[in-house]
């Protein structure tokens, strides 16, 4: 009788320690969770900065529109162009006075510019969930076929800089001409915390 009861208490005790365990994986679980997830929550001042990555001033618009218009959770930008870093126009047709790593890099510059007016939009990059569409406009000769290759130096900037979330859809299109021979215009739709 004596060994009958030692192995209910004993028993007891087992299913009590396989109930604080279990509860102890539990939480385990989910603080390894919730880590995980702070830590693919980047903050994208300090990755630019460990880019390398200054972003300049945003542009004005150069007619009667504006640069970006939010309605809900949804950025709007207006079609941008590329620059110098002393804010002069980078010009010239892909195929012709540029190559496609001429119009990649404009195409990256391009995003850039693009960044700082949805910053100045939004205040704080942290806010971006996605990038959700992109129109990409290359402005080429009509024999030139390689607009997604130009508007990789866009959509490759995105996902350096945003990860996950600057990933997006796109559509990259030849152009004949842009605004002031522009090489690259690009809009964005992003997808922002309320």
């Amino acid at each position: 009788m004596t060994s009958g009861i030692e192995f209910n208490n004993f028993t007891a005790l087992g299913y009590l320690n396989q109930k604080i365990t279990m509860k102890y994986l539990i939480t385990l679980c989910l603080a390894l969770t919730l880590m995980n997830a702070t830590a693919q929550t980047s903050d994208v001042e300090k990755k630019l900065a460990e880019l390398g990555i200054q972003l300049p001033v945003a542009q004005k618009p150069i007619a009667n529109y504006v640069k970006a218009v939010r309605t809900g959770n949804l950025v709007f930008l207006a079609g941008h162009g590329p620059s110098n870093p002393d804010g002069t126009d980078i010009t010239g047709k892909v195929g012709k006075e540029m190559t496609i790593q001429q119009g990649y890099d404009a195409a990256r510059s391009t995003g850039l510019n693009l960044l700082a007016s949805l910053k100045a939009e939004i205040g704080d990059l942290n806010k971006v969930k996605r990038i959700v569409k992109v129109l990409g406009m290359v402005n080429c000769t009509e024999t030139f076929t390689d607009q997604p290759k130009v508007m990789n130096g866009f959509s490759d900037l995105m996902v350096s800089v945003l990860g996950e979330k600057g990933k997006h859809a796109r559509s990259a299109v030849g152009m004949y001409v842009l605004p002031k021979n522009i090489t690259v215009e690009i809009e964005m739709i992003v997808e922002v915390e309320n």
